[in-house]
């Protein structure tokens, strides 16, 4: 990553951190609406990035999984759950998503 690109993504990055902690004068709520803000970011980055691991991972275990298939077809049924492993990555990010909504 360039200097410009660091310099936009610690900004963006003090922008949102800022609209979490930005507080009102009504206390209608209490104190669980302070926090309100930061959870939606913490939902958002523990699904978000969940779902980028789960691609990450799928990927490479997708190419080999094709190459493996390709020499012996009659293992494509057992590689195909060593495929399926990483999706448990986005089901933890769901688990987190509803846990801090």
């Amino acid at each position: 990553m360039n200097k410009t690109t660091k310099i936009v993504v610690a900004s963006l990055v003090l922008a949102l951190a800022a609209t979490g902690f930005a507080q009102t004068n009504n206390t209608v709520g209490g104190p669980d609406d302070m926090y309100r803000g930061l959870r939606a970011i913490g939902a958002g980055l523990a699904l978000g990035l969940g779902a980028l691991g789960t691609g990450v991972a799928q990927a490479r275990i997708g190419s080999s999984l094709v190459g493996a298939v390709a020499e012996d077809p009659s293992k494509a049924g057992s590689l195909l759950l060593y495929f399926l492993i990483p999706e448990t990555l986005v089901i933890f990010g769901f688990l987190a998503l509803f846990i801090l909504n």
